[in-house]
């Protein structure tokens, strides 16, 4: 009886530890035309809330090989979001500006919105809902 007893725990454990929970959705994001590959590229995942007003719901960084970076935002929960990207090239972890406002580093987000004046989440949003994602943004 104790023989069946550990066996069946050791079934049950292995169902267990084999159950993948998948808490939300995947979103991966390619930028290949990263100009140089010094420093790092930042990217952030935002709501309305948190476009251009501080970090993102997720925030991520990245290391440039060969002028490319793709990384991969986890359990996104559904909703509206943005993706703001910035190359880093002096490793400061923000946006550098000329002194006329306009930014020293490259810049991207979802949508690929080359509108002039700053960026808006209107141009960048995106729908999550239950399919993984993928986007590739262009500086």
């Amino acid at each position: 009886m104790k023989t069946v007893t550990l066996a069946l725990s050791f079934f049950f454990v292995s169902l267990l530890a084999m159950a993948q929970e998948n808490n939300g959705i995947d979103i991966t994001v390619t930028i290949d035309n990263v100009t140089s590959n010094e420093g790092k590229v930042l990217i952030g995942l935002h709501t309305a809330d948190t476009f251009m007003k501080g970090p993102g719901v997720q925030n991520l960084q990245s290391t440039i090989e060969n002028g490319k970076v793709t990384v991969t935002f986890t359990n996104v929960q559904p909703g509206n979001y943005a993706i703001m990207a910035m190359h880093d090239i002096n490793g400061n972890n923000r946006m550098d500006f000329e002194a006329n406002g306009m930014p020293k580093e490259s810049y991207g987000m979802s949508g690929n919105d080359m509108a002039m004046g700053p960026p808006t989440f209107d141009g960048a949003k995106f729908e999550v809902d239950k399919e993984d994602m993928e986007f590739t943004i262009r500086f």
